[in-house]
């Protein structure tokens, strides 16, 4: 059974940068589909970005070209750096894979991005 450990998120002024990171507990070379959600107080989650195994991106309108999705199949991690933060990027995130069929969710990591 895949395990996913989020880490990273914390409290940023409007304007600046985070980097979150996601550990899987097995090889991530074979996971289908790699995507971060995220969901603020009182809202549907909702996606973020994905990356798939041919290393293809694709991003929510409202983050395209602020943060960016990555992976790195030696340490089993997939990222996301986030730039140029707005308060309405607040939410906790999670990480997502599809593998063999199956989607599983880490347990999340809290961003709040305020002055």
């Amino acid at each position: 059974q895949v395990q996913l450990m989020e880490s990273g998120g914390g409290l940023v002024q409007p304007g600046g940068s985070l980097r979150l990171s996601c550990a899987a507990s097995v090889s991530i070379s074979s996971f289908s589909v790699m995507d971060w959600h995220r969901q603020a107080p009182g809202s549907q989650r909702e996606f973020v970005a994905r990356i798939t195994s041919g290393g293809d991106t694709y991003y929510a309108t409202a983050v395209k070209g602020r943060f960016t999705i990555s992976s790195d199949n030696t340490e089993n991690m997939i990222y996301l750096q986030m730039n140029s933060l707005k308060p309405e990027d607040t939410a906790a995130y999670y990480c997502r894979i599809v593998h063999q069929g199956v989607v599983t969710w880490g347990q999340g990591t809290q961003v709040t991005v305020s002055s």
